[in-house]
């Protein structure tokens, strides 16, 4: 059952692009924040955004009937996806260390090093934040790379990869980040959507390659 309360309405995405929404941040998964990418044949929903009535309707509406993706960035992004997916019935795609967390999920898909969805959205492991932490990438023309937990905001219009008390292995993080750089296209750089959702500080928003700054 999903949960239905007067609240549900705070649950409803804000679209920031033609393509793309940002949910507000779920209280359940340590104020993640979870996107949804409007994209041909199958759309992607990046993280677990607060499960309520709101959010399925929504999330049935814009899917518009076609099959859809649930991607997990990290193991703090799982929020309450096993009643999402009951809901939906979309398979959810996580790094493979991470995917005994989800014991009994009717379709789980992992991976190993990178994934790449049948929308062209690319998939790149990038442990540190924690042991199965991942990034999305979606290419031109869309150019947006989904940080989950790796970039953070720091303030407005700035995200940051930092250390905190929940890092798994920095230094691990830290070559993540090196990879991460040869990895992405050059020309032109990505926009970035954080996972972490900090409005006050930025959190909602896509933010330029030059608000990447690392301490």
């Amino acid at each position: 059952m999903v949960p239905t309360s007067s609240a549900d309405s705070v649950n409803c995405p804000e679209q920031l692009r033609e393509w793309l929404w940002a949910f507000p941040p779920n209280n359940r998964s340590n104020g993640v924040r979870s996107w949804w990418i409007r994209c041909q044949p199958e759309p992607v929903l990046v993280d677990c955004p607060p499960v309520s009535k709101a959010t399925i309707e929504f999330l049935k509406n814009c899917s518009f009937g076609r099959a859809s993706r649930i991607i997990l960035t990290s193991r703090e992004a799982h929020g309450r996806v096993s009643e999402l997916q009951e809901a939906l019935g979309w398979p959810v795609l996580v790094q493979e260390q991470e995917a005994y967390l989800l014991p009994g999920l009717k379709k789980l898909d992992t991976f190993s090093e990178e994934y790449l969805t049948a929308s062209g959205l690319r998939v790149l492991w990038t442990p540190g934040p924690t042991p199965g932490s991942c990034v999305v990438y979606a290419p031109a023309p869309w150019n947006v790379l989904f940080c989950g937990r790796l970039l953070i905001p720091l303030k407005l219009n700035q995200l940051v990869a930092f250390r905190t008390k929940r890092t798994f292995h920095w230094t691990r993080q830290q070559k993540s980040l090196e990879k991460l750089r040869k990895w992405l296209p050059r020309d032109p750089l990505p926009s970035l959507a954080s996972g972490v959702g900090a409005k006050s500080v930025g959190g909602g928003a896509l933010v330029d390659w030059e608000g990447w700054k690392e301490f």
